[in-house]
């Protein structure tokens, strides 16, 4: 028997009659008959007769019902798990993310999540890019977040949004009154410069030597929070990412954008061969809103 020829068999067998059955199902009456009558054709032998206007099971009928209740229990449960996963708040979502996401954009993401879904439990890493892609391919977590990731074997790519970089100098130097300055502007200071490892740093390596600007570099790092924590100290000056540029203590540096501009993309990654959850795809749905947010200012 089909399942749809269960559900009319067990309909009709507790209500009594193709009525009954039928608005049980919230179907016409005819359906439910010309399903009966397809199981009945099926099995070779009768389900229910009719005695004086009234359907009576037959024995072949009594003794399928114990195995057709049990078969339309475990139907029954199924439905509802399958809904409770569509509508459940809870679950794990494991994120990986390069340290300029962690240190302000992730925690205001998961933070303003959980406000509405405080079921959901994290487990945050960060991680360089190549560390991210370790980690979706041995299933070690669900989602990525990079700066212009490469596309890699086995790794699906998202772009949440575009962002561009940001000149940067401590509050008591001031570059000019327009919203945008050039790699020219800062040829006389001291320059905290970013390792061109990431995809971020070779980006922006590349647009350093095409400039034709010799900057007086007097610190190297790979991590773009520690240039910008520097710069907040009157270091230096340096260039980031918008997301960096707008982190946390936002008065502590001024900001320019560069001229001209240089932009790269902000992507949200999983691993092809795990799908993901209705979970991780609901948080991912909330984290393009405020890596936006972070991006276009």
């Amino acid at each position: 028997m089909r399942l749809r020829q269960i559900e009319v068999f067990h309909a009709i067998y507790t209500s009594g009659s193709m009525t009954n059955a039928a608005k049980l199902l919230n179907v016409s009456q005819p359906s439910v008959s010309k399903v009966l009558a397809h199981a009945e054709q099926q099995l070779g032998y009768a389900l229910f007769d009719r005695i004086r206007g009234k359907l009576v099971a037959t024995p072949e009928a009594d003794r399928l019902f114990g195995l057709v209740s049990n078969v339309f229990e475990d139907v029954e449960q199924l439905r509802h798990v399958a809904e409770n996963l569509r509508a459940s708040d809870a679950g794990k979502i494991r994120i990986a993310a390069t340290p300029a996401f962690g240190v302000d954009l992730i925690p205001t993401a998961v933070s303003t999540y959980r406000e509405q879904h405080p079921e959901t439990v994290f487990e945050i890493e960060t991680l360089h890019h190549d560390g991210i892609a370790h980690a979706l391919l041995e299933s070690r977590v669900d989602i990525g977040l990079a700066f212009d990731s490469i596309p890699a074997p086995g790794l699906l790519r998202e772009t949440l949004a575009s962002g561009e970089f940001y000149v940067i100098t401590p509050p008591d130097i001031h570059l000019g009154d327009d919203d945008r300055v050039t790699v020219d502007a800062l040829a006389d200071l001291p320059f905290i410069s970013l390792s061109g490892r990431g995809p971020l740093g070779r980006l922006l390596s590349c647009h350093l030597d095409n400039s034709g600007t010799d900057l007086k570099k007097i610190v190297f790092t790979e991590t773009y929070h520690v240039a910008r924590a520097l710069v907040a100290r009157g270091t230096g000056v340096s260039i980031v990412d918008s997301v960096t540029a707008h982190s946390s203590d936002v008065d502590k540096v001024n900001r320019w954008l560069l001229d001209p501009p240089l932009r790269y993309s902000v992507d949200a990654l999983n691993a092809d061969a795990m799908p993901l959850s209705i979970v991780c795809r609901r948080f991912i749905d909330h984290l393009k809103t405020i890596v936006q947010d972070y991006s276009l200012h």
